[in-house]
């Protein structure tokens, strides 16, 4: 069954002879519990696709449809619902809240939504992460690759249906990248959610199900690397 489906898929910014197309007619599906990994240069419109995915942004033709729904039928208001309960997105940079302790930053998309933090959940998203005696650092006291942990355990804690992952991995050393790259793999297979992620480590492509190679706004590889 398909979680995704996207059809026809434009994104152009500016207008007249500054007109940029980031994407121009993407159509692909991409099946629950799936492991996609997106590859690209710089500007090949991978990161615009991936936005595109999860609500960030919104097309200016084409459709996307997540569990059958149409994403962007949806007022803003509920796009921001949409990212905070079905999609979970890692960002390159993190986006921690500065004067947000770990726990904080988290569970903060639970106390946006106005809803009880689920502490079993929490407590086993710490250990997981391993973030024990962690709990109430701010962001600059951790490391790069334990604010990334935050950044993950943000994105997991409301067990969205679909991770996307842009650059996970983009500012962190071999080890620690494939201790996050783990955490995300293990979300995809013991908890069957849908992992998309962006990246320029090969290595990393050839874990993935699946490889999709994007060049100027197109879908030029869909390859399917394992069942």
């Amino acid at each position: 069954m398909n979680i995704l489906n996207i059809s026809h898929l434009c994104k152009v910014y500016g207008e007249g002879a500054n007109a940029t197309h980031a994407l121009n007619d993407v159509s692909l599906s991409i099946e629950a519990g799936e492991f996609v990994a997106i590859v690209g240069s710089s500007g090949s419109g991978k990161s615009t696709l991936l936005h595109l995915m999860g609500g960030v942004d919104r097309p200016t033709s084409g459709n996307v449809f997540l569990n059958g729904n149409d994403v962007y039928s949806r007022s803003d208001e509920q796009l921001a619902i949409l990212r905070r309960r079905e999609v979970g997105i890692v960002y390159q940079f993190y986006n921690l809240i500065p004067v947000l302790n770990v726990v904080e930053n988290i569970t903060l998309p639970v106390v946006l939504d106005g809803r009880p933090i689920n502490q079993s959940r929490l407590k086993a998203l710490i250990q997981t992460l391993s973030l024990m005696g962690r709990e109430y650092h701010l962001p600059n006291q951790l490391s790069g690759g334990q604010q990334q942990r935050v950044a993950i355990g943000r994105a997991l804690m409301n067990a969205p249906s679909l991770v996307l992952a842009d650059e996970p991995t983009g500012n962190l050393d071999t080890q620690t990248s494939r201790e996050i790259m783990s955490i995300l793999r293990r979300s995809n297979k013991e908890l069957g959610q849908t992992l998309v992620v962006i990246t320029h480590d090969e290595d990393i492509a050839l874990t993935a199900d699946r490889i999709i190679a994007i060049e100027d706004g197109r879908v030029a590889r869909d390859e399917r690397i394992r069942s």
